[in-house]
């Protein structure tokens, strides 16, 4: 039927289990299943290889991503890491430059030792014209980027792509099927760290794959299985039941990232706000084309290092913690957490210094939150 995207949500891929008609999801929490006979099965045989309830999650995403397959992961980074299988030794990947320090550090720690190439190109200015070679296979973006908030053009990006036969990978994490869908825009395979906003809450880990094209399904369900780093039965229902109030959590993120980022703007001690629903965000006009909405995540630049490390100290509500997405609002330090694996020249060139703070915001009360962070700024 064609529900909304709000009622598809809440009600994930199959709305109840078939069998037993339980509106909860069951979790079956079994490595393997019985046959009732030689060359009879029930479908599942072994759970890495398939298990309803990873398989009702994986459907679900797929569904609200507008993919014809989803794939379910330990983490975001194994995710990402079963997908470098698609290539091989010699092949060459464009690469966004603002990105996730660990998934940079997948890339050139691991990656590069198996022969893969990357190049890191600025998304959002730069013609990806410019850095396609011959050996290039597939493009790599975030967008909005991690922490410095760049925007791509999708469908831009993704056109320019097809016409030189190259895949177009795009990393979801931060918008979510709910407010962006890359597939829709042409993209042919869409990440995600579940962990984050798909979870919402902060307790277990998850990764996503979502393609468009069946044949390349095909493959990725061979490389799931082969590599074997599959999300659990009981992760897999956490993230059902963590989807179904996806659209509720974001608005009230959203709503409060903006309050917060308008408030963060006339604060004196704050030298500028990276936030894309800001009208003056370089990236405004692109995201309002191609996305529902601006998400919740906030970076901002102090005017002194001490002040940035005095803030991690002083929160009291904000906890200073790693991650996002969560009900929780969070304050990290990129620099030395979740880019540190990223060279100092690259960081230098993006911003990502020592005065550089991002905020994951939550669904608090936005005067307390603003209030914490007056407090902690002073």
């Amino acid at each position: 039927m064609g529900w909304r995207l709000e009622s598809k949500i809440v009600r994930g891929a199959r709305g109840a289990d078939p069998q037993t008609g339980a509106i909860s999801f069951p979790i079956y929490q079994t490595a393997t299943f019985k046959h009732s006979g030689l060359g009879r099965s029930t479908g599942y045989d072994y759970t890495r290889s398939g298990n309803p309830t990873r398989e009702e999650v994986e459907k679900t995403l797929a569904d609200l991503e507008g993919g014809t397959a989803g794939f379910a992961f330990a983490s975001g980074l194994a995710a990402i890491a079963t997908l470098l299988e698609l290539f091989n030794p010699g092949d060459h990947l464009l690469v966004s430059d603002d990105l996730y320090g660990g998934t940079y550090r997948l890339f050139e720690e691991i990656s590069r030792n198996h022969g893969l190439e990357f190049t890191y190109w600025d998304c959002s200015k730069d013609n990806l014209l410019y850095h396609i070679k011959k050996n290039t296979r597939a493009v790599f973006v975030e967008s909005p980027s991690n922490p410095m908030m760049k925007v791509t053009d999708i469908r831009k990006v993704a056109a320019l792509a097809k016409e030189h036969d190259l895949l177009t990978i795009v990393d979801n994490t931060f918008l979510t099927p709910y407010r962006q869908r890359p597939l829709e825009l042409g993209a042919d395979i869409v990440v995600h760290s579940g962990t984050k906003y798909l979870g919402g809450h902060n307790d277990t880990l998850a990764g996503f794959i979502v393609v468009k094209n069946e044949e390349l399904g095909e493959r990725l369900k061979f490389l799931q299985n082969a590599i074997g780093g599959v999300l659990a039965p009981f992760d897999s229902w956490l993230i059902l039941r963590g989807i179904k109030t996806l659209a509720v959590r974001l608005e009230k993120q959203e709503e409060n990232a903006m309050r917060i980022a308008n408030w963060l703007k006339q604060h004196p001690r704050v030298e500028k706000v990276y936030y894309v629903g800001l009208p003056e965000h370089e990236g405004y006009e692109i995201s309002k084309s191609q996305a529902s909405g601006f998400g919740s995540m906030i970076s901002f630049s102090l005017d002194s290092p001490d002040l940035a490390a005095a803030v991690l100290g002083k929160v009291r509500l904000i906890s200073f913690a790693e991650s996002l997405g969560g009900v929780e609002t969070l304050i990290t330090y990129p620099l030395t957490q979740t880019h540190a694996d990223i060279p100092e020249e690259m960081r230098a060139r993006l911003g990502v210094d020592d005065k550089l703070l991002r905020i994951s915001v939550g669904i608090e009360a936005v005067e307390d939150l603003i209030d914490d962070l007056e407090q902690a700024l002073s």
